[in-house]
């Protein structure tokens, strides 16, 4: 996905390579991690709580890139505890972690049986503040006496040091004891900034020095005693924090509060609903309130914070029943659309954002990834979201202020974008440090030859050729809303002529698919790739060359049971323990789906989306990672996991949103104030569907979808308006 290479393929690069610098390690943590996150500030925990207490790079909590708590350890007279269990709450706003004491000896003496305390661990985010509460209970028949201590510490690392890079250079550290409850840990970065986190503890510790809060503690049989410590990163702790049950209740209710307009979905089927609900629990926990409205932020750990491609497909996948997201997406990225060159960042005018960090390395650009434009997708996909989010709301207001931003894609895409001149986008980076590969799949092995040779740029990809092609007949489409006839003609001849163009240079007829790319040379890169299912979304493929595409993709050397694989199985360079090339993703699967309901395939969808949901049943809490293992599927075993995906990931959470609306069909018509369901099919592991508060300006209404056999039946359980529902089916 982002500044990454296969880890198959790490001992062939060249350390020097610019490539490597943005390879993320594998490391074995040897406790389950736990994610919380709100707005801007996330943390990555072990399962018992705590940060930095076994293996694994990742556990902090951060803010705008940087690791503001690097360890936080609960520790009983010295020793660490036994886990009973550790529970996300189903809207991902608090982890509760059960706790009890091991065996503890003094003079080789059994002082303490295991099993006599109870700990209940309380964690959760707010306003840029991390809270615990830890509730002790004795169970025992005997009074106790406790030591219990907090060891803390904060390497303030920036984000891409805690992914790997090694830095010459560092600013300095200090932590000092404010007073007999609080202190400040802080860093003066080589940037000139100061970061601080300010630690609280409440009742004030026995002892507190600047890396361990202590308390002695006598329980009698049965007394329960509450302690409470909280983080506050950079502004949020130079007031006092919230009391914590008042920050809990705030955190659940702005939860609840961020899904009042969202549709929802209820079946029959209660792991599916289970998914569902770890799913937009993901969505929520990601999505940023920005200044210019609600964004996904990509994933946890590595991607929390603005990227062009993930938060645009996000939009994609959950436009039907949350059009909200687009809106924000789309103002978010125009507010930051490039308007000049700077080959650092491979900017140039018009070009929409790849990636946003605010990180001590970025700032001082010993990373490229300020504000940064190396993709060479999110501009035609942020046109293609503009008109699909005109087509999905008649929202005219929008998409008129954001006009200027669209017509300057547009002209990116045949100036910028099209250097040679061809007819194709392609892209090629300005520097040494920019990503070499560009598209979705950007490690450094994604685009090859037949042969295994690495592809040459600079590269035009297949999908971003569909891209253009959609984006361009979508524009046309508002251009004409807007009056501007000229336009819209001008669009739709240049989609017509780029489709054309495409299927002369893409197609492959000895492989039966399109070819991943073209290089420098307009070789074709004659391999068997997910991409071209991709293509079949944009509509750019005939309904026959999309019927070959999908009978390809559907083949055991492709479909592996769980899903589509990246590659083929018959390419040189296939691995399903890649990054790109034979693993599966789930968001790549959904927009294929969706290629395949566009082109009226069903039996296809079907596969993939109970693929999906199978996948899903193995993994942790329900959660559908980033990607995991392209191995084929066995009976009774679950799919196999890939080391570092993140999890969540936002297009892998909104993926069973977009498998639903393929297998539904549904599309929108603010014109005719009309919701309709092309060709709907329901899997079979689902007998009914129902949808509430399913809107279309200021109507809305819930329906009820029900399976019979191949066939469906569709009932209007409510309306709220004068909104229209119809099934069609071709």
């Amino acid at each position: 996905m982002k500044e990454a290479v296969s880890p198959s393929t790490i001992d062939s690069i060249d350390p020097a390579a610019p490539e490597a610098d943005f390879y993320i390690p594998a490391t074995g943590p040897t406790r389950l991690r736990r994610n919380l996150k709100h707005d801007d500030t996330f943390a990555v925990v072990d399962s018992h709580g705590d940060i930095g207490a076994s293996a694994g790079d990742s556990d902090g909590i951060f803010l705008a890139d940087t690791r503001y708590l690097s360890w936080f350890e609960f520790l009983l007279n010295g020793m660490q505890l036994l886990l009973l269990g550790s529970n996300m709450r189903d809207d991902n706003s608090v982890l509760t972690v059960d706790l009890t004491n091991p065996d503890i000896y003094f003079e080789n003496k059994l002082v303490l049986h295991k099993d006599v305390l109870h700990i209940v661990r309380t964690l959760f985010l707010w306003r840029g503040t991390a809270y615990q509460r830890f509730g002790i209970q004795n169970h025992g028949d005997q009074t106790v006496s406790l030591r219990l201590s907090f060891a803390f510490g904060s390497d303030f690392a920036d984000i891409f040091e805690v992914r790997g890079i090694r830095r010459e250079h560092r600013g300095v550290a200090a932590a000092r004891v404010i007073d007999e409850k609080n202190v400040l840990l802080s860093y003066e970065g080589l940037d000139g900034r100061v970061r601080t986190s300010a630690l609280n503890f409440d009742p004030p510790p026995t002892e507190l020095t600047s890396s361990v809060a202590s308390y002695a503690i006598d329980l009698e049989p049965g007394q329960r005693q509450s302690l409470f410590a909280t983080v506050g990163c950079d502004g949020s702790g130079r007031t006092p924090p919230a009391p914590f049950l008042r920050g809990l209740v705030s955190a659940a209710r702005a939860t609840k509060d961020a899904t009042a307009n969202t549709a929802t979905v209820e079946t029959s089927n209660d792991l599916f609903n289970q998914i569902l609900c770890r799913s937009m629990a993901d969505l929520r926990m990601l999505t940023t309130e920005t200044a210019q409205g609600p964004y996904p932020y990509a994933g946890i750990p590595w991607y929390s914070t603005t990227f062009g491609r993930d938060g645009i497909i996000t939009a994609i996948q959950m436009l039907w029943c949350d059009p909200s997201i687009a809106r924000g997406v789309l103002k978010r990225l125009a507010a930051y659309q490039a308007k000049s060159f700077d080959p650092i960042s491979d900017a140039e005018p018009g070009k929409i954002l790849h990636e946003m960090r605010s990180g001590e390395m970025a700032i001082l650009r010993e990373v490229p990834f300020g504000l940064y434009y190396g993709s060479v997708d999110s501009t035609p996909l942020f046109v293609m979201l503009a008109g699909l989010y005109f087509e999905r709301t008649g929202d005219g207001d929008t998409i008129l202020e954001l006009w200027p931003q669209i017509e300057a894609a547009l002209a990116w895409i045949d100036g910028p974008g099209d250097a040679d001149c061809d007819g194709f986008v392609e892209y090629h980076r300005q520097t040494e440090q920019g990503l070499a590969n560009q598209g979705w799949k950007d490690s450094h092995d994604a685009v090859f030859h037949a042969d295994g040779q690495l592809a040459k740029g600079p590269i035009a990809l297949a999908e971003v050729q569909g891209y253009v092609f959609m984006a361009k007949q979508l524009a046309a489409r508002v251009a004409r809303r807007l009056g501007n006839h000229a336009l819209a003609d001008a669009l739709d001849r240049q989609a017509i002529e780029l489709a054309v163009r495409f299927e002369e240079a893409f197609w492959c007829p000895e492989i039966g698919t399109y070819a991943l790319a073209l290089d420098g040379a307009k070789k074709q890169c004659k391999i068997r790739t997910s991409n071209a299912g991709q293509v079949l979304f944009t509509g750019i493929a005939s309904r026959a060359r999309a019927v070959a595409v999908a009978e390809c993709l559907m083949r055991p050397s492709f479909f592996s049971g769980w899903g589509i694989r990246t590659l083929s199985q018959e390419e040189r360079r296939y691995n399903p323990m890649s990054y790109h090339n034979g693993s599966v993703w789930p968001h790549d699967n959904a927009m294929i789906a969706l290629g395949f309901a566009r082109n009226g395939l069903p039996r296809p969808i079907e596969r993939v989306f109970k693929g999906m949901f199978n996948a899903a049943t193995y993994m942790d809490i329900s959660r559908l990672p980033e990607l995991f293992c392209g191995f084929q599927r066995r009976r009774g075993r679950g799919p196999t996991l890939y080391p570092v995906a993140c999890a969540p990931q936002a297009w892998a959470a909104a993926t069973p949103f977009a498998l639903l609306q393929a297998s539904l069909g549904l599309s929108f018509n603010p014109e005719m104030n009309e919701i309709r369901l092309m060709n709907p099919r329901l899997p079979s592991f689902l007998d009914e569907v129902i949808l509430r508060q399913l809107r279309l300006g200021n109507s809305s209404v819930d329906l009820a979808i029900g399976r019979h056999d191949e066939e469906v039946s569709l009932r209007v359980l409510r309306r709220e308006g004068q909104l229209r529902v119809t099934a069609v089916h071709t």
